[in-house]
C-alpha cells in the first residue's frame, strides 16, 4: 500500500503508467479469485485503494492546470 505523499512527487505521466499497472494487477487478482485460487482479500482492497489514490492525484493535477 502506498500513501498520497508518495504520489505527490510524481508527474501525471508516471501516475498514468502506474494506474495502468495497478489495473492489470487488479484484473489478475479478479481472475485468480474467479478461478478458485486463493487470493488475499487485503491485497484486492489495497490495490483498489491505490487506484483510487492515483485517480484522485490525477484529478488534483488536472484541476491545478485548469486554474
Amino acid at each position: 500500500m502506498t500513501t498520497m505523499k508518495q504520489f505527490k512527487d510524481k508527474s501525471a505521466q508516471e501516475l498514468s503508467a502506474q494506474l495502468i499497472e495497478l489495473r492489470k494487477k487488479q484484473f489478475g487478482l479478479r481472475m485468480q479469485q474467479g478461478s478458485g485460487q486463493p487470493v488475499k482479500p487485503s491485497e484486492i482492497k489495497s490495490t483498489r485503494k491505490d487506484i483510487a489514490r492515483i485517480k484522485t492525484m490525477l484529478n488534483m493535477l488536472k484541476s491545478e492546470v485548469t486554474n
